[in-house]
């Protein structure tokens, strides 16, 4: 496919991307550590979106494009392409992640408590007038505990199969190079679940959030209850290459949801399905949704043809995939000068004899 380049060549590319820094203003390292430190949960949306954590880079591509996210998204995973695999991290497991935030919508009373943790779930949603109406500051002062939280919770659903409500899990023993990469491999279906978590986990905030909610509403198999969402921190950890030794280097912020459905099973003994979803940063609504649609594509592999979308792990994976979305939508905005041309001609000739459209078919079928 070949497009006519833009009149002015160039020097108006040139002049175009200029005025589009001029209106955002300097980028500087000031403005950079600014988005930093003032939209952490934009942050986490990018690098969870772009399948890397730094937030320092996704500080500089968010400053960049002016806070367009797929700019920014598309800036974060070219940049991840250019740097080598230097190793594998371990497994972590949800009981070993520092948790900040967990709560349950299936059970009131569950193993270590309900922890609201930071969120403005409970709060009025008004906008404060006050700060730009009187120049007045918010400062939110968190009161100390009578005693430190728990650093780790266990994970709900461990104790949920050992009261029977859900079916035992054997761990596999894959070497983490074993498993299918979606930043470095290419989708390819049908796809290992390993793969189409990894495809949620990376997908669009919105466009899960969209197909998630198709089937909250009725469209998919299944009617989701919330089994825990979990904010917390992750060790990465490494085994050390010379003396073998597990470190950390580092921790990075971590979600994930849990959502499960009532009678499940052989039917002789009906039991909870579980969905499952994880990613990088602070995203609960994304997590919510992607565990939606985790489960609902998994219903619809063992439950016959699918009849909605939402049920197709290729559907649901090509249509959440932000970067090439908006990439496929943003190119028809490059010239099509030939191609519509060409469709008006042929109107044109319609228009003028109405007749040669029946004349020419009716000669292909002689």
């Amino acid at each position: 496919m070949a497009y006519v380049a833009a009149r002015g060549g160039e020097a108006a590319i040139l002049e175009a991307e200029a005025l589009f820094h001029g209106l955002n203003g300097p980028l500087t390292p000031a403005r950079v550590q600014a988005v930093q430190d003032a939209l952490p949960y934009l942050l986490d949306r990018v690098m969870g979106e772009a399948s890397l954590y730094a937030p320092e880079l996704a500080a500089l591509a968010l400053a960049q494009t002016g806070g367009d996210l797929y700019e920014a998204t598309l800036l974060l995973r070219a940049y991840r392409t250019t740097q080598p695999r230097l190793a594998y991290a371990r497994i972590t497991e949800q009981g070993g992640v520092l948790t900040v935030r967990r709560i349950s919508a299936a059970f009131k009373d569950i193993p270590g408590g309900q922890v609201l943790g930071p969120t403005l779930d409970y709060s009025h949603r008004v906008l404060d007038l006050g700060v730009i109406q009187r120049g007045e500051t918010r400062h939110m002062v968190v009161k100390a505990a009578a005693a430190p939280a728990p650093r780790h919770y266990p994970a709900l659903a461990d104790w949920q199969r050992a009261a029977g409500l859900l079916p035992p899990v054997t761990p596999e023993d894959v070497s983490p190079d074993q498993i299918p990469d979606q930043t470095r491999e290419p989708l390819l279906f049908p796809a290992p679940r390993a793969q189409l978590l990894q495809g949620l986990a990376r997908s669009d905030t919105g466009g899960t959030l969209a197909l998630g909610y198709s089937i909250m509403r009725g469209y998919g198999l299944i009617h989701p209850t919330v089994n825990e969402v979990r904010l917390g921190y992750a060790d990465v950890q490494l085994i050390h290459p010379v003396t073998g030794t597990v470190f950390s280097a580092g921790r990075v912020r971590v979600s994930q949801a849990e959502i499960v459905t009532e009678f499940a099973g052989d039917g002789a003994r009906p039991e909870l399905a579980l969905g499952f979803s994880a990613t990088l940063g602070w995203n609960e609504v994304k997590t919510i949704a992607a565990a939606t649609l985790d489960m609902n594509m998994n219903r619809q592999a063992h439950s016959g043809a699918p009849t909605h979308p939402a049920h197709t792990p290729e559907f649901v994976l090509y249509h959440t995939e932000g970067v090439e979305a908006s990439g496929f939508c943003i190119h028809f905005k490059l010239p099509h000068y030939v191609t519509f041309q060409s469709a008006l001609e042929a109107m044109r000739q319609v228009r003028a004899d109405p007749g040669a459209v029946n004349r020419t078919a009716a000669e292909a079928g002689a």
